[in-house]
């Protein structure tokens, strides 16, 4: 599958020149002043991420098998801030700018295949939870750029709760289906802090093909160092519906196909929107510690591969700037050496504007 992050590293590429006759003419020179623009009178959001593989065609139970993020958006912020040491001053030199600052909790859970082993297979990827916070900073470039910021400090391990959140849910969903305890959890990573610090920069190119419908394409670059992971990654997505210039894609958690929980309603133009999308991405992988295992002691390890690629699609709907929802479907290549089959997991993003 190694040819599905080769792919997918080949999206930047062919992207740019498709949709250059669309980008704003009036952008000013580089050595104009950055402004970020006034905020409106705007609330903030709340998005709800939940992925799991039993939303995959085919459920399964194993590998990147549950996350859940929570996410706190602000209405624009005022000030020039970051507006000038963002590489969007370089990269997408404009005059007006607009700022967001986030908030973010949330835990990913890691199993071998089979979980009726103990102890588990050492062939397979460990045991593992992260449990994280943090925060993060958007900044958009004349509606058609966007940098994200963005800092998370959690824990791997045991203090990451995924044995109990894992086989909870289990006793819980007994009373409805047969659900297995997971009974290889005393073999997980041990416990141990966790950095992870990650720059992306999107494009969003576009036009109007009739019947108020329009085509863009969303091309990123990004990077991501820490000791829970460390990669370089590029993708896009490709847009057909309503509304495009709302936001950049639907948020879905990392690593992964990048998208994020960025709205702005001042874009909409009629009261919903919509769109199917479809996407690719690949990353040349440092370090994952779910793969590579503890930093600073022994633990359970596999060979990872160096190279992933993910393959998504989905729906997004939303009404004005009071709701939003999100349907992903996610296919990702062989993450370390003697894994059985690609990955695959489903997602569902819930956000609603608040008071």
């Amino acid at each position: 599958m190694r040819r599905l992050a080769f792919a997918a590293l080949a999206v930047l590429g062919c992207c740019p020149g498709a949709f250059a006759a669309d980008l704003p003419a009036d952008v000013p020179p580089a050595s104009a002043p950055v402004v970020v623009k006034a905020p409106p009178s705007e609330s903030g959001r709340f998005t709800l991420i939940e992925e799991n593989d039993a939303f995959a065609p085919k459920p399964t139970d194993r590998w990147y098998t549950q996350g859940l993020e929570l996410n706190y958006l602000s209405a624009p912020i005022a000030g020039t801030g970051f507006a000038a040491v963002l590489p969007s001053s370089y990269l997408d030199p404009g005059s007006f700018r607009t700022q967001r600052f986030e908030f973010v909790f949330g835990q990913s859970l890691f199993t071998p295949e089979n979980l009726t082993l103990n102890p588990p297979d050492p062939h397979d990827r460990p045991y593992a939870g992260w449990l994280y916070a943090g925060a993060g900073l958007y900044q958009e470039t004349d509606h058609h750029s966007l940098d994200h910021l963005q800092l998370l400090l959690g824990v791997v391990g045991p203090a990451a709760l995924g044995e109990e959140v894992q086989n909870g849910f289990h006793d819980f969903l007994n009373g409805v289906i047969s659900q297995h305890q997971a009974l290889g959890w005393g073999s997980q990573l041990s416990n141990e802090p966790g950095v992870v610090l990650t720059y992306e920069h999107k494009w969003r190119w576009g036009t109007p093909i009739g019947s108020g419908l329009a085509v863009d394409v969303v091309p990123d670059i990004g990077i991501t160092v820490g000791n829970v992971f460390t990669y370089a990654e590029t993708g896009g997505i490709l847009r057909i519906g309503q509304n495009l210039n709302a936001d950049y894609g639907p948020a879905r958690i990392k690593p992964a196909l990048s998208g994020t929980t960025w709205f702005d309603p001042s874009q909409l133009q009629g009261p919903a929107g919509w769109y199917f999308f479809v996407g690719a991405a690949g990353r040349a992988v440092a370090r994952n510690i779910f793969l590579d295992g503890n930093t600073f002691v022994n633990s359970a390890r596999v060979e990872k591969e160096p190279l992933v690629g993910d393959l998504s699609g989905g729906l997004s709907f939303f009404w004005a700037d009071r709701a939003k929802l999100d349907f992903v479907l996610t296919w990702r290549s062989k993450e370390f050496v003697g894994q059985s089959e690609p990955d695959r997991y489903g997602g569902i993003n819930i956000a609603f504007k608040l008071p």
